[in-house]
């Protein structure tokens, strides 16, 4: 099993670096390695490399030590990195792999679980249930653990209240279109005018997640789960922003109505704000989040390892507020602002980012020759 080999080869590195796609979090995970006392390495694809080339870059000026990533490799395109010559170069670096959004997309889950011979620090075979048309996806475990999910709808005749319909944009796949509606004629006539504008395609359509509009003050709960303390950690909580969703809350309503005749709201994601929840809120988020790290355990072994996110919102019931979750995030959830928020100083006397408490686990488990539990 890939696994088991990748935690053979885990335990024989004696000075491990960190390694990651230079892309959505690359800079959290190198700058968390630094931290530490890591060698980090950005895999660069040709033409998107500077951010990491030039304004990251480990160097000296003026007397100081400046940047946060020590090596880059160019590749052509992202999927490079599991080609012979690269597995080779990253496991001679002694290697461990940090997944995040962008490797997911760009490399792809059959790849990743089949071809790359690498430690991944976390669980590589939960990253595909990030996608709502594989088994035992998101929706699924969330489910099983008994955590609060929005109602969804198996066809648009059944809408019986407000939805957000989640659909592949046409031409980035891997990017939704949304639009809301509250009745099959909304949906009809709404998705009728994005398949007009090429927005979206009838076979993206078909396959489009229909799901109730959750109205609540919206959270990201930024996890860690560590096999090393055994513990769940809460490292910080966010929320996005958006285009051009952001722009559009800032009109009135008149005016939106006025914007909303040219142009079609976007959610597309351009950046995080920190933020924090009422204390007293703080168990039941913990207690949900320790459900959903049990049922991943029992269902997708070894279970969760590391960052994960709870992307939800916090809506009033009957027995007080409560958090509802519309989507998870079973890698590094990319807000590095996280450490702007109080929770991991809590915890460790510290701010910590994702970054930083990913570089601090590989440091424990090396140090006690554990680091098979914390890679597949």
């Amino acid at each position: 099993m890939v696994s088991t080999a990748m935690g053979k080869l885990a335990d024989s590195y004696k000075s491990p670096s960190i390694a990651s796609l230079g892309s959505h979090s690359a800079l959290d995970i190198s700058a968390g390695a630094r931290a530490f006392g890591l060698r980090s390495i950005a895999i660069c694809q040709k033409g998107r490399e500077k951010t990491y080339l030039r304004y990251y870059r480990k160097r000296k000026a003026a007397g100081q030590s400046l940047g946060c990533i020590d090596e880059i490799v160019l590749v052509d395109k992202f999927a490079d990195v599991a080609s012979p010559q690269n597995v080779a170069l990253l496991r001679k670096r002694q290697a461990l792999f940090v997944p995040h959004r962008s490797f997911c997309v760009y490399v792809g889950y059959e790849l990743i679980e089949n071809s790359f011979p690498v430690p991944i620090f976390g669980n590589r075979y939960l990253l595909r249930a990030e996608e709502r048309n594989t088994p035992k996806n998101q929706q699924w475990l969330l489910q099983k653990a008994g955590v609060r999910i929005p109602k969804t709808f198996s066809s648009p005749e059944k809408i019986d209240r407000l939805v957000i319909v989640k659909a592949p944009e046409a031409k980035r796949k891997y990017e939704r279109a949304f639009f809301i509606a509250h009745s099959h004629y909304e949906y009809q006539r709404k998705s009728r005018e994005m398949l007009s504008r090429g927005l979206i395609t009838q076979e993206g359509l078909k396959g489009a997640l229909i799901e109730e509009f959750v109205l609540g003050a919206q959270f990201n709960f930024n996890f860690f789960f560590s096999p090393i303390t055994g513990e769940l950690e809460l490292l910080g909580t966010d929320f996005r922003r958006q285009t051009n969703l952001d722009g559009l809350l800032r009109l009135t309503a008149p005016e939106q109505s006025e914007v909303l005749k040219l142009a079609r709201m976007k959610n597309i994601e351009v950046g995080h704000v920190a933020c924090t929840i009422r204390e007293s809120l703080l168990e039941r988020v913990f207690e949900i989040g320790e459900r959903f790290v049990e049922t991943c355990r029992k269902e997708c072994p070894p279970g969760i390892i590391g960052p994960f996110a709870l992307q939800g919102a916090i809506v009033p019931s009957e027995q007080g507020e409560e958090p509802v979750i519309f989507d998870v995030s079973f890698r590094m959830p990319g807000s590095p602002g996280v450490r702007f928020t109080p929770y991991s100083d809590y915890l460790w006397g510290r701010p910590m980012s994702a970054g930083e408490r990913i570089a601090l686990e590989v440091k424990m488990a090396s140090k006690q020759r554990r680091l098979n539990e914390i890679v597949t």
